[in-house]
């Protein structure tokens, strides 16, 4: 669970950069209120700002904190992954192409495999910058989509390459199966996402969240559903799932998100049509840019196998 406080600035911290004035306020260590800001965590009046923004007397500040949960310490155990493929690996990086059923690292609501845990029991090195439960990880996946993740092995890479996420500068290309066919057949999404209130684990767009956007475009429209080639430039949780519904075409096999859960049976979907198929970015050692692609895992050919024939 997550805490949203806000708070107004007082006289004594105008001027000060909004990491220092977290720090103040809320009893932060500096180095982790600049981690909530480059996570995006904090906003002053409303707008999501750097570490580095300076406040203002009155300004309204709002955080949000880490929840009050029991403070369990969230070890990477080595356990191996059956399923996940090393794509490619180097001094800086290692490129996974990330099994369904799988989380990017541990957490306190998920007890099956994670990527970092299954590095660890194939004896690679990660950077140890980052929380320590999901050190190295610069960009997740949900549980529930398949397809690439970099990790960072050296402290060098994680810093780069967490800049190159939050700047933007990474191209991420999903495949995603959707409901109908979407009007136009290539379009954006430019809508803000947020925590549901109530709902501890569905997100929504809604006026109060995080600037969102999606590009996307047709690549085959079948009877009951199309596919789409999906370009994401924010990285929001759950954005290609929230934003699909938001359009009324939800991720065939998504029931969080509205998907008709007979639709899903028919194509033997136990998990939403979803696929990060290509990665690229500029190396974080070479500086040139590299491209890493999948292809799609054995349910996700079975589903369109089963559209293409309904035809």
């Amino acid at each position: 669970m997550t805490d949203r406080r806000t708070m107004l600035v007082p006289d004594g911290l105008a001027g000060e950069r909004v990491d220092a004035a977290i720090s103040r306020l809320f009893g932060l260590s500096r180095s982790r209120a600049a981690d909530l800001a480059t996570d995006g965590e904090v906003s002053v009046n409303g707008s999501t700002v750097s570490k580095s923004h300076r406040v203002h007397a009155e300004d309204l500040l709002e955080v949000v904190l880490p929840g009050t949960e029991p403070s369990v310490t969230l070890e990477i155990v080595a356990e191996p992954v059956p399923g996940m493929r090393i794509v490619h690996d180097d001094d800086e990086i290692v490129v996974v192409d990330k099994p369904v059923g799988v989380a990017a690292h541990p957490s306190l609501n998920w007890t099956g495999p994670n990527v970092l845990s299954g590095l660890k029991a194939a004896g690679y090195r990660i950077s140890t910058s980052g929380a320590s439960e999901r050190q190295g990880i610069v960009s997740r996946l949900d549980v529930g989509t398949s397809g690439l993740m970099v990790v960072c092995k050296s402290e060098r890479a994680y810093t780069v390459l967490k800049r190159a996420f939050k700047e933007r500068r990474v191209d991420k290309t999903y495949h995603a199966l959707v409901q109908g066919l979407p009007d136009p057949l290539v379009g954006t999404i430019d809508a803000p996402i947020g925590r549901k209130p109530g709902a501890e684990f569905k997100f929504a767009v809604m006026d109060s969240g995080k600037p969102s956007v999606t590009h996307y475009e047709l690549i085959e429209a079948f009877r009951f559903a199309s596919l789409l080639e999906v370009k994401l430039e924010t990285g929001r949780t759950h954005q290609i799932r929230v934003h699909m519904a938001a359009i009324k075409h939800p991720c065939v096999g998504d029931p969080l998100y509205g998907a008709d859960p007979n639709l899903a049976r028919r194509l033997g979907l136990e998990r939403q049509w979803l696929h990060a198929m290509a990665l690229g970015f500029e190396h974080p050692g070479s500086g040139e840019w590299v491209t890493f692609e999948s292809s799609y895992p054995a349910d996700l050919d079975e589903a369109l196998e089963r559209l293409a024939a309904a035809h």
